[in-house]
């Protein structure tokens, strides 16, 4: 486990087993710390869990359709480990293994360097992949996590951390109020998988641009909230006037608390999980009987299904090139 603390106070510790974000100490309005990170802080805990408490997710974030993808004509086949998908990297994914980690300083920042070398045919996935994420804690008050990777042979990549979070835990999230910078997401079929198409939001149960609280439509009987367990499970295409550039993605905002988080990020898409599938059978860390709304996840990443969607952008990568994907997660209080 490393702590880092920043001048400001605010601490954030994190395991190198899965590269898990543990805890994420912030103010608020009155100046009081507490942890907004929600999970489980014990090891027993933390390998038995099986909703991706805050670690780091590859092979490939979220869903692939049936578990199948084809390479230059080669079908390859991943574990079904989310009926009838593959979620997060399969069956043993970068969240259930030990990163090599080293303690790293820059001009304002602390943090940790992770690395880990993921082996040919792990999961099914093609070639061996060399990962490192520098997570670093600034005096600027941000969490930033840089990702980087190399392949010996073609491959197919999305990484992405999945922490959940709540500003004013224990209790809901539904009324934090949140604004996402898209103006379009990838509408699903009934698993959760991307139809190809690019939806607008505008007057929809989706449309977070001009910032709402997230309860005020997450009973909409819309197809699309179905789909994801009567809550959002949905990738948002985030407005980019350039490819890979940093840009706000979300921000997140608790009047109970003044706390604000905001995301940026250079990936095109955003995910965002309201915690639809809590339901009570969790203890968290505090002892907490984690009930559906209970937490949300913002992950930071290319779109659901990417190899077998021709349209969207590319998660394909080749020898000689280098994955990078930086997003930055800023505190703030108000």
């Amino acid at each position: 486990l490393y702590t880092m603390q920043n001048v400001n106070g605010i601490k954030v510790a994190i395991s190198n087993y899965g590269g898990t974000i543990i805890s994420v100490e912030t103010p608020d309005k009155a100046g009081k710390f507490a942890d907004i990170i929600v999970g489980q802080n014990d090891f027993d805990g933390m390998i038995k869990q099986t909703s991706y408490f805050g670690p780091l997710i590859g092979r490939f974030a979220n869903r692939i359709a049936k578990g199948k993808f084809s390479l230059d004509g080669k079908e390859y086949t991943l574990a079904i480990n989310n009926e009838p998908n593959t979620l997060h990297g399969g069956l043993k994914g970068f969240d259930k293994n030990v990163w090599d980690a080293e303690i790293i300083k820059r001009d304002n920042a602390v943090g940790i360097k992770l690395t880990y070398v993921s082996p040919n045919g792990e999961e099914g996935y093609p070639g061996e992949l060399t990962t490192v994420v520098n997570y670093l804690l600034t005096n600027n008050d941000e969490l930033k996590i840089e990702y980087s990777a190399t392949t010996d042979a073609k491959t197919i990549i999305n990484l992405t951390n999945h922490a959940y979070w709540n500003l004013s835990q224990p209790g809901t999230i539904l009324d934090h109020e949140m604004m996402i910078n898209a103006d379009r997401t990838t509408p699903v079929d009934e698993t959760l998988i991307p139809t190809g198409e690019l939806a607008e939001v505008k007057g929809t149960a989706l449309d977070f641009t001009k910032g709402k609280l997230i309860g005020k439509d997450i009973k909409n009987e819309c197809d699309q909230l179905k789909y994801g367990n009567n809550g959002y499970d949905h990738n948002w295409v985030l407005n980019k006037d350039e490819e890979g550039k940093l840009t706000l993605a979300m921000s997140l905002y608790d009047a109970e608390s003044g706390r604000i988080l905001e995301m940026y990020t250079t990936e095109p898409g955003f995910q965002f999980y309201s915690g639809n599938f809590l339901d009570g059978t969790i203890v968290d860390k505090n002892g907490y009987k984690l009930q559906k709304y209970d937490a949300l996840v913002i992950e930071a990443q290319h779109f659901p299904d990417s190899p077998n969607q021709p349209n969207f952008p590319n998660t394909v990568l080749l020898p000689g090139e280098e994955y990078t994907q930086t997003t930055v997660l800023k505190f703030k209080v108000k």
